[in-house]
């Protein structure tokens, strides 16, 4: 049977493990995640009774190989994430924050022994970890950062803070990126409970209620210098771990529209107004029509740039087109099917009103809109609009 919202019946370029491993998220994510999400929004926690499950099923890191992880190809990866987020942003958030941003620069950028004592853990869900990259006055120019990791004999003492931190108060282990004596940017292995290390959360968010937000904080964190990411040079490395992030935020993209799509699409059928379905008004038809339209195309994006990734062909600019677009549509989408739902739409009853609040951050996070569009223009004119 093909996926519900397949227009171009995109199904039949996938393969068949593809399309099984897509259908056993969506099935958990109907499962397990729907008939939660609202309360966990409403009480603005993540539910993190999943975990254990998602590990089970193999989520967490699956784009990986070896040490316990599922080696899945990225067109499968990037499926897992359009139906996480299809649930809700905070549990694709989490997946991706633990395997892209956390596990990514364990993987490629740390040494065996590091590889051999995190990797397998974090795939299991017993270490969950967080990317320390955004400052409070740092986040769209992360060059600026002002943590230190000042060298002290066989340690390196980190002082400065992170802010908008996934994932912050629940990790036991932090990804930091932090200036050494010489200016450049590494990356440093942080363990909880390391003294001068403290993480506080975030409240009062209107978006993004069902996950861990918080503030990490670093007075005189004194840790070893094996915590130090060996092969970690300079911010390109932190930018590559965001690329894989945003790769993941392109297809959750599309699960966010599709969920509101389908909603609308059952509510257009069965609302009465004028003695009739409101889905047989031209002007609800016209934007089920356009909004059926941006998923499909959002839908062949990312399904040309998993093939791209998989042929190690993928760059920085490919992934900046499809998260800018897919982000911005699945907003635009969220908001329309909210007024199709007239007032009902306000109540977390339905879906699309939690999503549009959370796509407000997904459009801001891992890289502004603004800025995929300067990475895009700078592509296309070889003119930096950054300096």
């Amino acid at each position: 049977m093909s996926y519900p919202v397949d227009f171009y019946e995109m199904d039949l370029l996938l393969t068949e493990e593809e399309r099984m491993i897509r259908d056993t998220v969506r099935e958990f994510v109907d499962e397990k995640v729907i008939p939660v999400i609202a309360k966990h929004y409403e009480e603005a926690k993540l539910p993190s009774h999943l975990i254990p499950e998602m590990a089970e099923l193999g989520l967490l890191g699956a784009q990986f190989s070896g040490y316990g992880c599922a080696g899945l190809s990225a067109t499968a990866y990037g499926l897992i994430m359009q139906e996480l987020e299809r649930g809700d942003s905070g549990i694709r958030s989490f997946i991706s924050v633990q395997g892209a941003l956390c596990m990514y620069p364990i993987y490629a950028f740390g040494s065996e022994e590091q590889k051999e004592r995190w990797l397998l853990p974090m795939a299991q869900g017993k270490v969950i970890g967080c990317f320390g990259l955004t400052e409070p006055d740092y986040g769209s120019n992360p060059g600026g950062l002002i943590t230190r990791a000042k060298k002290d004999g066989k340690h390196y003492i980190l002082n400065g803070a992170k802010m908008w931190i996934t994932n912050g108060s629940m990790a036991h282990l932090a990804v930091v990126w932090a200036k050494d004596d010489t200016g450049k940017v590494k990356g440093f292995l942080v363990e909880k409970g390391t003294p001068g290390f403290s993480a506080r959360e975030t409240k009062n968010k209107l978006s993004l209620r069902a996950s861990d937000t918080s503030e990490l904080i670093f007075e005189d964190c004194k840790i070893p210098e094996e915590n130090l990411l060996p092969k970690t040079t300079g911010l390109k490395h932190a930018l590559m771990c965001l690329n894989q992030a945003r790769y993941s935020i392109a297809w959750g993209a599309i699960g966010a529209a599709i969920a509101c799509y389908e909603e609308a699409v059952n509510y257009a059928k069965t609302r009465i107004q004028f003695g009739k379905p409101i889905g047989s008004f031209q002007l609800i038809q016209q934007n089920l029509a356009q909004i059926l339209t941006e998923i499909t195309k959002a839908q062949l994006l990312c399904l040309r740039l998993g093939r791209l990734k998989e042929e190690d062909k993928a760059n920085h600019a490919h992934i900046s087109m499809a998260k800018r677009n897919n982000v911005e549509w699945a907003l635009k989408t969220a908001r329309m099917c909210r007024d199709m739902l007239g007032a009902s739409g306000i109540t977390l009853e339905y879906h699309a009103m939690r999503h549009a609040c959370n796509l407000e951050s997904v459009y801001t996070y891992e890289g502004t809109h603004n800025m995929h569009t300067l990475i895009l223009g700078e592509t296309i004119t070889g003119i930096s609009a950054f300096e």
